[in-house]
């Protein structure tokens, strides 16, 4: 819950910033957080970093497969 609100006051304050400066380069910052914070949760799981990502992209194709 702690790392929602984080995102959430970074996107704020990035917003807030991009408008107020008119940079569009501040509207990146919120995306680069979540995939930071998504990278950190796949590298501290317990398990070998390659075999978390190999099954991270397969529940994706047993998604779409199950929806035929």
């Amino acid at each position: 819950m702690v790392a929602f609100y984080l995102i959430l006051a970074i996107t704020v304050i990035s917003l807030y910033v991009a408008f107020r400066k008119q940079k569009p380069f501040f509207l990146l910052i919120p995306f680069l957080s979540v995939f930071a914070y998504f990278l950190f949760e796949v590298i501290t799981f317990p398990a070998p970093f390659l075999e978390t990502v190999k099954f991270i992209f397969n529940l994706g194709v047993c998604l779409f497969e199950t929806n035929r």
